[in-house]
């Protein structure tokens, strides 16, 4: 896939890009019976507090009721439609199983309209088709990853992510990670083939202000421009350095720079091998 450019016809245009769609989805409209209405909370919780910055407004949205369970085994199924999704990024394809009965799973990259997918333990090793991580070869790229059996799927399910099997040992299996972190999960967790269709999209530039509010982002405004009493940064003359050996939140917690934030005593430090690699020099292949 790729990106098509806007014509520089005003100012805000000028680098504003999209992804090409043609060729990739195959319909406009979604099934009704999976779909359902979806309520915008502005980043505020259920007593009304905001606790999720920088949303809120934003097009009216439908869920598309995605399945991650998968817990239809061993009943092939063929592809009827690649789908666009307004609250994800990847791509969905909308799958009718030889039962009759329709559900939606998270497309992979060279899933095509008509193409066949199955759940089993003795799927072949084809993109779209899931696999307990046992049975599954070393080295091959998966998405769609349980952290525990029958959890339902957690790991690697962004636009263009993927993980790779690396390793099977003593009950578990070694995972490497988006953020290059090595992970252990239970060799009977279940993944998917393939990696997450629509890589092209972080290659996307919104462009203008406008397109950010439709898409339900609403501004940021950085802390050196704040004032002491709302920002750790906030203060000083014209312009300051933030003053701070370490950048921090608004709530004066380690952020950005290659901090590590991550809890100290989180409970599955146990089955992190490698930790993830933090900065601006961080690589996907690094």
């Amino acid at each position: 896939m790729s990106t098509r450019n806007y014509k520089a016809r005003t100012a805000s245009t000028r680098h504003m890009s999209v992804v090409r769609y043609r060729g990739v989805i195959t319909t406009r409209k979604p099934l009704k019976s999976l779909t359902k209405g979806k309520k915008s909370f502005g980043g505020r919780n259920s007593q009304g507090r905001l606790t999720m910055r920088h949303q809120g407004g934003g097009h009216k949205q439908k869920n598309r009721m995605v399945d991650f369970m998968f817990d239809k085994r061993d009943i092939p199924g063929r592809v009827e439609h690649i789908e666009y999704d307004p609250t994800r990024t990847g791509f969905i394809a909308r799958v009718v199983y030889h039962d009759g009965e329709r559900r939606y799973i998270l497309a992979p990259k060279s899933l095509k309209q008509g193409d066949k997918v199955i759940t089993s333990e003795k799927a072949p090793i084809t993109p779209g088709n899931r696999l307990p991580l046992k049975n599954i070869p070393i080295g091959t790229f998966i998405y769609n990853i349980e952290i525990h059996k029958d959890g339902g799927a957690k790991l690697s399910r962004s636009a263009g992510n993927y993980a790779e099997l690396i390793a099977l040992d003593a009950g578990y299996a070694q995972i490497k990670l988006p953020s290059t972190e090595v992970r252990k999960v239970v060799e009977t967790a279940w993944a998917s083939i393939g990696e997450v269709s629509n890589d092209s999209h972080h290659l996307v530039i919104i462009g203008k202000a406008g397109r950010s509010r439709h898409m339900g982002i609403r501004p940021t405004v950085r802390g050196t421009a704040m004032n002491p009493v709302d920002h750790p940064h906030g203060g000083g003359e014209g312009r300051q350095g933030r003053g701070l050996r370490r950048a921090k939140t608004m709530w004066g917690k380690p952020s950005g720079k290659g901090q590590k934030t991550r809890t100290p005593k989180k409970y599955s430090n146990p089955f992190i091998v490698s930790r993830r690699k933090v900065g601006k020099k961080r690589t996907k292949g690094s």
